[in-house]
């Protein structure tokens, strides 16, 4: 009701309530008054002979709906249905869901917060803290990256050693914190490339990996690479943390087919990681950290890390 900066609205919809219960309560009524003669039918007949007859309803089932509505009125007495009318308990869906979750800190708060404080690898070498790793990435991490963390088409494996953004303990934990953006720009749309030389960078960069592929296209899209590429993955085509895929290696987040490579460099991608920083808080960010670091794929950490790029990056 917030939204509706009219006090009218208000008024609308009390009246529209009491008017349903007080019409349900009079129709019961007239119905419940109307005679009845025994015997006598309605007049409507169906496969000849099966009538509908005048009976009244029987008087456990007249009560029933006279019970229920005294009930709604005690319901909308006590809790909300009448406009803004918060009711006598003055419930609502946001006070319980804020009640249950600071019960839920008083009681988990202190274990996640022992953790907290915990160097990441230490955490991710131990065992209960991998319980509830398990249980947080189960409960906001597998639809996308699956049950066992492998990824799908689109959603990155967590298990291998490729990381687009890092995968050291703390970039693994500003990825959770900040979530990432990341786009491959269309080379097709304008088109900046036209069909051919698509075909034949696509064959190029198959070429990147191992992947078999038209010779004389490759040697094509090689001078192509330089010119549409390599400013974001490189001459090599090794690609650069937090700014694009590295192109000849073995890990392809949207397939390494042809067709897929051509749809990509002529449509471009675009993918989003949600930032959970805000939503799970620091303890349980930690915490879920060190349980994907803890799934095998990730980089220890070094003082010479280098930092992630803040350009979006492009999805290989």
């Amino acid at each position: 009701m917030s939204d509706f900066v009219s006090g009218f609205w208000n008024v609308y919809v009390i009246g529209i309530v009491l008017a349903s219960v007080i019409g349900c309560a009079v129709l019961l009524w007239i119905q419940d008054s109307a005679k009845h003669v025994e015997g006598e039918t309605t007049g409507h007949v169906w496969d000849e002979d099966l009538q509908e007859y005048s009976n009244p309803l029987p008087n456990w089932w007249r009560w029933l709906y006279y019970i229920t509505i005294v009930f709604s009125l005690f319901y909308l007495a006590m809790y909300p249905g009448l406009g803004t009318y918060q009711g006598k308990f003055g419930w609502s869906s946001t006070g319980q869901y804020d009640g249950e979750m600071k019960k839920a800190d008083e009681q988990f708060g202190p274990i996640f917060k022992k953790f907290q404080g915990q160097d990441i690898m230490a955490v991710a070498a131990n065992s209960e803290a991998k319980e509830m790793g398990q249980r947080l990435f189960l409960t906001y991490c597998a639809q996308c990256h699956g049950s066992d963390a492998k990824g799908a088409k689109g959603f990155p494996n967590l298990t291998d050693g490729d990381w687009l953004w890092g995968g050291t303990p703390e970039q693994i934990k500003e990825t959770l914190t900040k979530g990432r953006d990341a786009m491959m720009p269309a080379k097709g749309v304008k088109p900046d490339l036209n069909g051919d030389q698509i075909k034949d960078l696509a064959g190029y960069v198959r070429s990147l990996s191992g992947l078999a592929t038209d010779s004389i296209r490759a040697q094509r899209g090689k001078e192509l690479f330089g010119e549409a590429c390599a400013a974001c993955h490189g001459p090599d085509g090794k690609g650069m943390v937090g700014l694009a895929p590295n192109l000849t290696d073995k890990v392809w987040l949207y397939s390494s087919s042809e067709e897929s490579i051509i749809e990509t460099i002529t449509k471009g991608r675009v993918n989003r990681m949600p930032a959970y920083g805000e939503f799970l808080g620091d303890a349980k960010v930690h915490l879920l950290t060190a349980y994907v670091y803890g799934l095998g794929g990730g980089e220890k950490a070094s003082p010479a890390a280098a930092p992630v790029a803040s350009a979006p990056a492009q999805s290989k």
